[in-house]
C-alpha cells in the first residue's frame, strides 16, 4: 500500500481485516506513525477486533513496502506527476507479477502508467471513501491492461467484501464521478441561477429521489417508467440542462471569496463547527447502519 492518509488506512484495514498482511509507506511520517491507531479506532467503532490493526506494518520506503507483494494499491493525492513517479519506481521494486493499482478518482489511469513497461499489470481501484464501509471499487481497464489482470483484481476485490465493478473504457472520471459530478454542475447550476437556494436542492435530493437510489439505479428507474415516457421526459428537459463545459462561476467565485466549505464555515451554505461535526457524524452513522453487523469490516 502506498499512502497512508484517508484513503489508504481505510483500504489496508479492509485487508487486515480479511487475514491479509498488508506493508504501508507514506512519505510523511506522522501517518505512518498514526497508520496502526487510526485503523485500531476505526475497528473498535465498527464493534471489530482492534487486533487485526497488528497485520498492518508500516514502512519507512517504497521498496519496503512493495518487495515480495502479489497486489500494490496507490493511494497518494491527486497529482498526476507524483502519480506518474510513483508507479515507475513500483515497476523497479515490485516483483514482475505484481498487479499494480490506482486509486485514483478521476485520473485516466493510461496517464498514470506512462512511465511504465509492464502496462499489462496496471488497472484502476476506486474506492470510495470511507473504504470500509462504502462497498464499491470501480475496476478500471486501460489500453494495456491484461483481461487477466482484472479478472484476478475482481476476484480479490470480491473476496475481502467489496462490490467490485468492471469498467471498460480509460475516461476521466470512470462511471461513479461522471455520475456524481453530473448531478453537482446541474445543482449548482440551479443556484446560480436563482432557481432554488442551496438548502432546497439537498432538500430535493434528500426528501425526493435520493430516498430510491440505495435500491433503484437511474437505469433501472428507466426501464421502470417505461423507455417511451423517459424519451418523452428527455425531449422535454434536456435541453434546459446546463452544458457548461468548465466549472461554474458561481463556484469560481466562492473559491476566490475564500469561501471553502465547512473548513472555512461558508460555501454554498454556512456552517458552524458544530453543524459540520453534526452532519459528517450523520454519514457515518447512515453508512455503518446500511454496512450492517455482517460487513462492517467492508
Amino acid at each position: 500500500m502506498v499512502g497512508a492518509g484517508l484513503m489508504g488506512h481505510g483500504i489496508a484495514q479492509v485487508f487486515a481485516v480479511a487475514g491479509h498482511e498488508v506493508r504501508v509507506h507514506d512519505p510523511v511520517t506522522s501517518s505512518l506513525a498514526t497508520l496502526k491507531s487510526r485503523i485500531g479506532a476505526n475497528l473498535t467503532d465498527l464493534g471489530l477486533d482492534p487486533a487485526a490493526a497488528e497485520r498492518v506494518t508500516p514502512c519507512d520506503t517504497l521498496a519496503d513496502a512493495a518487495a515480495d507483494t502479489d497486489v500494490v494499491f496507490e493511494a497518494a493525492p491527486e497529482r498526476l506527476p507524483l502519480k506518474q513517479s510513483i508507479f515507475a519506481e513500483l515497476e523497479r521494486h515490485a516483483p514482475c507479477g505484481a498487479i499494480l493499482a490506482s486509486n485514483t478518482s478521476v485520473i485516466p489511469i493510461g496517464q498514470i502508467a506512462e512511465r511504465v513497461a509492464s502496462k499489462d499489470r496496471v488497472v484502476g481501484t476506486h474506492w470510495w471513501n470511507p473504504p470500509y464501509l462504502v462497498p464499491l471499487v470501480e475496476v478500471i481497464e486501460t489500453a494495456g491492461t491484461a483481461p487477466q489482470t482484472v479478472t484476478t483484481m475482481i476476484k480479490l476485490l470480491e473476496s475481502v467484501g467489496k462490490t467490485a465493478v468492471h469498467v471498460r473504457k480509460d475516461v476521466p472520471g470512470f462511471v461513479g464521478n461522471r455520475l456524481q459530478h453530473a448531478l453537482w454542475r446541474e445543482a449548482m447550476a440551479l443556484v446560480q441561477e436563482g432557481v432554488c437556494d442551496a438548502r432546497t436542492v439537498d432538500m430535493v435530493v434528500k426528501a425526493g429521489f435520493g430516498r430510491r437510489l440505495a435500491v433503484l439505479g437511474p437505469l433501472e428507474n428507466a426501464d421502470l417508467i417505461g423507455t417511451d415516457l423517459s424519451l418523452d421526459i428527455h425531449e422535454n428537459v434536456l435541453p434546459y440542462l446546463d452544458r457548461t463545459p468548465e466549472p461554474l462561476p458561481y463556484l469560481k467565485q466562492l473559491v476566490a471569496e475564500g469561501k471553502l466549505g465547512m473548513k472555512s464555515g461558508e460555501g454554498f451554505r454556512t456552517w458552524t463547527a458544530g453543524e459540520a461535526d453534526a452532519l459528517r457524524a450523520k454519514v457515518r452513522d447512515h453508512l455503518k447502519s446500511m454496512a450492517g453487523n455482517g460487513n462492517r469490516g467492508n
